[in-house]
């Protein structure tokens, strides 16, 4: 199918995704948070399966899981688009949620990890994945002293991007657009003993082969570069949807990074040891990871 012309999608297809977005917003903000998770999971399981990128998670789910049915294929898909549904419902209810209020939403384990980063008066990287309510992991690190500056891609639709930032205004931290620019912004960030966080579980095309569920996958190297660089600690953290609108976060110690002083081995290494972490999580709890990404490529 032929790409539409620019000022068509800009003039009128961006204008009528935004006005779309903005009632489905509207909708979710007037409803509680669980009323509004609740009714995100049923339009996301009930309408993603059937939508053409849902083939590509099918695909990559039976690359990954080649001992699994087709029946639990389908069954896992359903729930990830579950997940997602949530997620995006959940968005205008960011700021009402109190991290480490201990009889709210969150249950937050390994917290003294995070003050760790906030205390040592130097940069620092926190990784994860998109597994679950991932802005959790952001809004934590916010509560807790500890804001973080994180490489995104932008929506290509600017009306669209403006109602994702009002949704994480509760955040703090700098969103930093990918591309040369960015990487010099995040360069400063470290320079400046800030933290960041990187989402390290999407193909890069020019990055290095690192092992993923059994097979060599592109991978962005930029997570240990950085660490090797500057010499700061990396933390993994992840969320884990319980039910419904409820979630645990995990914060864990500082990996234990690879340096033997040959650059390119360290890089790899390090890198290795970061994907398997990530493979970890998603086997843990599959149904809640973005299966969307086309991360191996024919």
């Amino acid at each position: 199918m032929p790409k539409l012309p620019k000022p068509l999608n800009r003039y009128l297809f961006h204008p009528l995704e935004a006005a779309a977005a903005l009632v489905v917003y509207s909708l979710m903000r007037v409803l509680s948070i669980d009323m509004a998770s609740a009714l995100g999971g049923w339009l996301g399981r009930t309408v993603g399966p059937h939508i053409p990128v849902s083939a590509r998670a099918v695909k990559n789910l039976s690359a990954a899981f080649p001992e699994k049915s087709p029946a639990e294929i389908a069954t896992i898909v359903r729930a990830m688009w579950d997940n997602l549904g949530r997620l995006a419902a959940e968005y205008p209810h960011l700021g009402e949620i109190n991290v480490y209020d201990p009889e709210g939403r969150v249950e937050v384990s390994g917290f003294e990890y995070a003050d760790l980063l906030r205390d040592d008066g130097r940069g620092g990287i926190f990784f994860s994945g998109h597994i679950a309510n991932w802005e959790i992991l952001s809004l934590g690190a916010t509560q807790r002293g500890v804001p973080l500056d994180r490489v995104y891609r932008e929506a290509n639709n600017r009306l669209v991007e403006w109602l994702y930032q009002h949704g994480r205004a509760a955040v703090e931290g700098a969103l930093i657009p990918k591309g040369s620019a960015g990487a010099r912004v995040l360069l400063r960030s470290l320079e400046d003993n800030r933290h960041i966080a990187m989402m390290v579980d999407q193909k890069m095309n020019d990055g290095i082969p690192v092992p993923f569920f059994g097979r060599d996958v592109m991978t962005a190297p930029a997570l240990a570069e950085l660490a090797l660089r500057y010499d700061c600690p990396v933390v993994p953290a992840r969320v884990e949807r319980l039910k419904g609108a409820y979630f645990r976060l995990l914060i864990y110690p500082p990996l234990e990074l690879v340096k033997t002083g040959d650059r390119q081995a360290d890089v790899a290494a390090n890198m290795a040891q970061v994907n398997a972490i990530l493979e970890q999580w998603i086997r843990d709890t599959p149904e809640q990871w973005l299966w969307l990404h086309n991360r191996w490529p024919d």
